[in-house]
């Protein structure tokens, strides 16, 4: 038993040093670090803001200015007085939050200048590609989805991105890159179905070692899934679940 709440302990240490555990720590004392993890969080995540913003905006540079707008006022100093550590998770907070400022925005009735003259807190231009954001925006169902659900979908979507390119990296890096574009596909087809021959003639290997490579892959892919979850959740009771509904939502 007390082997097991040692491991339990280093579970909580390790957990609490991830992004949104550490901004919701520093809840009543913001710091720097805190700051800095959540404009990392913005700048992983700014996509999803941008559709949910573009779809109710009425052009693309309206949508441009107001998500700038409403990343740095996410940024300022109190941009934790609305955050409940007790039940909120960043996609949830994030979602409340641009909801939020959407609605004083309009209600002022604001005319928004290309630009603003706002300067966004650890966050610079590169942070938004514009045109990419557009162009992906423009591929989105006009119809079926509501601003919300275009923006949980693209979250789940941005996440799974990023894990994705996380993999990429580490494999570039100890210099399987090649065998990883071939194997890539076997993250997401059915091992019924998986033609691992295939793969094992076009990397010059066995159909054996394939099948060990990509379910090393799966695996990997898995850890790294939730690494970037618990990144954006508040305690690691929340990882299965965030996982959960994020599939269920790109079902829908």
């Amino acid at each position: 038993m007390a082997r097991r709440s040692s491991v339990a302990d280093g579970q909580s240490l390790r957990f609490a040093t991830t992004r949104w555990s550490l901004v919701l720590q520093a809840k009543d004392r913001p710091s720097p670090d805190a700051v800095n993890a959540l404009a990392d969080l913005c700048r992983a995540y700014w996509y999803p803001i941008y559709a949910l913003v573009r779809r109710r905006s009425r052009d693309s540079h309206e949508a441009q200015d107001l998500t700038q707008e409403f990343f740095a006022r996410l940024l300022e100093k109190d941009f934790l007085d609305d955050v409940d550590p007790a039940r909120c998770r960043f996609r949830s907070f994030l979602l409340a939050a641009v909801k939020h400022f959407l609605l004083n925005a309009w209600d002022k009735d604001r005319a928004f200048k290309r630009g603003g003259g706002l300067r966004i807190v650890s966050l610079n231009a590169g942070s938004f590609d514009w045109d990419s954001g557009e162009s992906r925006f423009l591929l989105e169902p006009v119809h079926e989805l509501t601003a919300e659900r275009l923006f949980e979908r693209q979250w789940a979507l941005a996440l799974l991105d990023r894990v994705l390119g996380r993999l990429r990296d580490e494999n570039t890096e100890s210099g399987t890159r090649a065998r990883f574009e071939v194997l890539q596909p076997f993250l997401s087809i059915d091992r019924e179905t998986a033609n691992y021959a295939d793969a094992a003639e076009r990397i010059g290997s066995t159909e054996s070692a394939v099948r060990v490579a990509a379910h090393r892959l799966r695996k990997r892919y898995r850890a790294l899934l939730r690494e970037e979850i618990a990144n954006t959740v508040a305690t690691p009771d929340e990882i299965e679940d965030e996982l959960r509904y994020l599939f269920d939502v790109l079902k829908r």
